[in-house]
């Protein structure tokens, strides 16, 4: 079904503070993908997040802080290829327990050490935790497969990253329908939200099931998928639960498209405007 009732997030009180809206950790980029995070990061702070910190690289921490001047950046040891190292693990710890939710995926890369992190984090980080693009790779079928974190966990994946998690050989594309089926069985199996994208991009958490009518095809381009990563993001840092959060979000990432279409037109868009318009997709909803 569409979505009849949007969720809402609750009004700001006047003496409200920064501390009162949220502390974000994104975790991602590598070296020649810092432009990812930077976008989660920026899409974050707009979504009304009180405070915004990415861990990325050192190698690549320079350019990243020089997108925005509003997150803070943490550097993390890096390998050879710009990549987080296994020995993040240990620095992350304290930052991972100091934050209201945590994003994992965006520009992060693979590797056989990143895949052993991102299923470790997945399952023992007590904190809400979105994931996507590169961060979705280690819970592949092939990778190991989806496992039960008791957490809170929203997944996004696009349709190849989703047959990759249900273990779908890479040369057969699933109907729409199936797809939307198995993702039904899977976040009830494994308590799970998950944000299946596409044209009419469906959120399911396995009891409930709606499809967003949000959105045009000038966002199927680079960069939009963490645009939506930082909005979920921000609204789980605002006290929205994980399902309400994830349908906000998904309505609020596609009308911030229309709203730019209708003005760049859809050949134009890219994803940074996205982030540009989503003060007026969210003046529309509040």
């Amino acid at each position: 079904m569409t979505i009849s009732k949007l969720p809402k997030l609750p009004p700001r009180r006047k003496d409200a503070h920064k501390g009162d809206f949220g502390r974000a950790l994104l975790v991602g980029g590598s070296r020649g993908m810092a432009g990812a995070i930077a976008l989660a990061g920026m899409a974050c702070l707009r979504g009304g997040a009180g405070l915004v910190r990415l861990a990325v690289p050192e190698s690549i921490l320079d350019t990243v802080a020089g997108f925005e001047p509003s997150y803070m950046t943490l550097p993390l040891p890096a390998d050879e290829a710009g990549r987080i190292a296994q020995s993040a693990s240990d620095i992350l710890i304290s930052h991972f327990a100091a934050s209201d939710c945590v994003a994992c995926g965006p520009g992060l890369s693979r590797s056989e050490e990143l895949t052993r992190l991102v299923r470790t984090w997945f399952t023992t980080v007590p904190k809400p935790m979105v994931v996507d693009a590169d961060g979705l790779f280690p819970l592949g079928a092939d990778a190991g497969g989806l496992i039960t974190a008791g957490y809170p966990r929203v997944l996004t994946p696009h349709p190849g990253e989703f047959a990759r998690l249900c273990g779908t050989p890479p040369d057969v594309r699933l109907p729409r329908e199936q797809q939307v089926a198995e993702a039904v069985k899977l976040a009830e199996q494994y308590g799970l939200v998950i944000l299946l994208k596409g044209h009419r991009t469906v959120i399911t958490d396995g009891r409930r099931t709606v499809e967003n009518e949000t959105g045009n095809p000038g966002m199927a381009t680079g960069g939009s998928g963490d645009v939506l990563t930082g909005l979920i993001t921000a609204l789980i840092c605002q006290g929205l639960p994980a399902w309400e959060a994830a349908v906000l979000a998904a309505h609020v990432h596609g009308l911030a498209g229309d709203l730019a279409a209708s003005e760049l037109t859809e050949v134009s868009l890219i994803a940074s405007d996205l982030i540009r318009y989503l003060p007026k997709a969210l003046r529309v909803v509040l």
